[in-house]
């Protein structure tokens, strides 16, 4: 996130430079018969097998065209469950759903998957983020109390480092306390407080444009994620977001969100809002840490702005930012390599003020919602697939959302609704 309008140019030369990783999965020793054949249409839920390339695999959740011969392992959807022999037959799930689709379906899990993975924090299936700022730069300033009510999951930002390696500290900013007229720290924890009596859930977001944490040292893990949980008994936040822009270590980083979800629990909310040029591949940083945390991440909100140009998941097209394009064929990206659509959000500004470019208007972002979810409403490209669990959007900021007339978030939150 941006605490001023500065903009990073990535070039595509640098994208394609970045490659990309592949994902094979391991023999096992025992052959057995072949489960049905796997299909790219269907939808798997938890426990539903199904055989590719002479292995049967087990689902250990909703899942759509997601390769079992690509995705199994330990943090991703399928159980590589060995070899198999004999026929391999052309139907379905042998244990689907009661309605099978055999393209986009028709009958979506209300909820996405069927059997929601651990550290979701209870949010809706599709849900609203966005960014509320303690600071003062032209946006609305609020307390965390006047958040519209369209906003499902709120990141304070920003936490700062401190003087200890890894470590992070909160305060309220002074100048924006001056300008609600005054704002305690006891009046912001029970702000919090108000926010979850709404059923909204309230994280502490780390780093943003300026912010300079690093974890990069077991010490540093250690003390980040001994910080970050302090913040959570003293505010009373739900979680954690991720959004260092300037660089990070996946290896440390995620042992730290492991020590930390340890110490906070189950429902613990991880998010990560990299920016656009951090999820081109599976090889760069930030990719590599959705992946070695995706049985606990919640959520990559990916900054969709400030980009200039990006190839999209077909390989072979540069998209420029602020289209329908950019947004469809940069997302499934990440559904193609690893992450579930559940753990996919579309990060947008809130107005042409929030950020140096990249602004779409709010009704492009409900069609590129639409694209992915149901093939529908896209421009003139098309994904691969369907993702009906693709969890939602995401602004910075709420604040400049407020001053734009709540447009944003008052045109995509009902939309979100009308999602499978």
């Amino acid at each position: 996130m941006k605490r001023s309008r500065s903009v990073l140019l990535a070039t595509v030369t640098a994208v394609a430079a970045a490659g990309t990783a592949t994902w094979f999965a391991g023999d096992a020793s025992a052959a057995a018969a072949c489960a049905s054949a796997w299909s790219s249409t269907a939808v798997y839920v938890k426990d539903n097998s199904a055989s590719q390339n002479g292995h049967n695999y087990t689902a250990k959740w909703w899942t759509q065209n997601e390769s079992p011969a690509t995705h199994s392992g330990q943090w991703d959807v399928w159980i590589d469950n060995g070899t198999c022999g004999g026929t391999t037959p052309t139907s379905s799930p042998t244990s689907s759903p009661t309605s099978s689709p055999t393209s986009s379906p028709t009958s979506s899990p209300t909820t996405s998957p069927t059997t929601q993975p651990t550290g979701t924090g209870s949010l809706p299936a599709h849900f609203l983020t966005g960014y509320w700022q303690n600071f003062v730069n032209g946006a609305t300033p609020l307390k965390l109390a006047a958040v519209p009510s369209t906003y499902d999951l709120i990141a304070v930002s920003f936490a700062d480092a401190t003087s200890t390696p890894g470590a992070v500290s909160f305060t309220l900013d002074p100048g924006l306390s001056s300008a609600v007229g005054g704002y305690t720290d006891a009046q912001f924890k029970a702000d919090i407080a108000t926010m979850h009596s709404r059923g909204k859930k309230v994280i502490i977001s780390v780093g943003g444009e300026k912010g300079s944490v690093s974890v990069s040292s077991d010490a540093a893990a250690t003390a980040f994620a001994n910080s970050v949980y302090s913040l959570i008994q003293t505010y009373g936040f739900d979680g954690v977001d991720i959004d260092l822009e300037n660089g990070l270590n996946p290896t440390y980083m995620a042992s730290a969100l492991r020590s930390l979800r340890s110490k906070a629990g189950a429902n613990l909310i991880i998010t990560m809002a990299p920016q656009t040029i951090d999820m081109q591949s599976t090889g760069s940083s930030y990719f590599a840490l959705a992946l070695a945390i995706k049985d606990i991440l919640t959520v990559v909100h990916t900054q969709y702005y400030n980009s200039g140009a990006m190839l999209g998941c077909d390989q072979m097209n540069a998209y420029s930012q602020g289209s329908e394009n950019f947004l469809t064929a940069l997302a499934c990206i990440q559904t193609q390599n690893g992450l579930r659509p559940d753990q996919v959000a579309l990060g947008l500004p809130a107005s042409t003020s929030a950020a140096g470019g990249g602004y779409v208007a709010p009704s492009v972002v409900n069609a590129a919602l639409d694209c992915l979810a149901r093939g529908t409403n896209c421009g003139s490209f098309k994904p691969p697939a369907t993702y009906p669990g693709i969890r939602g959007a995401m602004t910075w900021s709420i604040n400049w959302d407020v001053t734009n007339g709540n447009n944003w978030a008052n045109t995509i939150d009902p939309h979100l609704a009308t999602l499978p």
